[in-house]
């Protein structure tokens, strides 16, 4: 199977670097900043998402076009290297074989996949941001210090790192507009923006 990789307008060469894999077909793979155009004759046309959903770069989801289109982004804890998890976002229409040849191709290239709705938040954020604002509220309160509520969470639930110092390796401020973009969608307590994390927003505007 052939994979075109359409990158940005700034030309740098993709993660995905066109993995090799058994297969019949095309599949096109759409950089972020490239432009999405339809591509009816490949077996799946995937659009690489940041914050965004896809229907939002790729148009109606209903739409009989949408049959092969799939999003996909990298998950990374902010400015952390991004891990090896790959959210493959299937749009109502998308059909169970572009899905599978997606899948293909990303675990050809040594990716873990995971799929997911065309839902704001994904798999990722929408489980970790109501925990990230719990533990930062937690420690506000009072509960008990950061370095007692992370060392908790390493050894008595088995995390690698602690939510907060998760939390604030990724950054604060860039917790905050997720988080914020979550709860203003669902408005479920538990997206509201934990106080440290508008701080660091605040803190971040008085510098622009």
């Amino acid at each position: 199977m052939t994979c075109r990789i359409h990158t940005g307008a700034d030309g740098a060469a993709h993660w995905l670097d066109s993995p090799h894999f058994d297969g019949q077909g095309t599949i096109d793979v759409h950089a972020l900043g490239s432009p999405v155009v339809p591509h009816p004759e490949s077996v799946a046309v995937l659009v690489e998402l940041d914050h965004r959903m896809l229907a939002a770069l790729a148009g109606d989801p209903w739409a009989a076009e949408a049959e092969n289109i799939l999003g996909f982004t990298r998950y990374a804890n902010g400015t952390d290297a991004p891990s090896r998890l790959v959210e493959l976002v299937r749009a109502r229409a998308t059909g169970d074989s572009a899905v599978a040849a997606a899948r293909a191709l990303f675990e050809a290239a040594g990716y873990q996949v995971v799929v997911c709705a065309d839902q704001p938040g994904r798999i990722v954020d929408r489980l970790i941001r109501p925990v990230y604002n719990a533990a930062l509220r937690l420690v506000d309160e009072g509960l008990a210090t950061q370095a007692d509520l992370d060392l908790t969470c390493r050894l008595g639930l088995g995390y690698v790192d602690g939510p907060v110092e998760r939390v604030e390796r990724g950054g604060l401020a860039h917790h905050y507009d997720v988080t914020a973009a979550l709860f203003e969608t669902f408005g479920t307590p538990g997206f509201a923006p934990a106080a440290r994390s508008v701080a660091a927003a605040q803190r971040r505007a008085a510098r622009t």
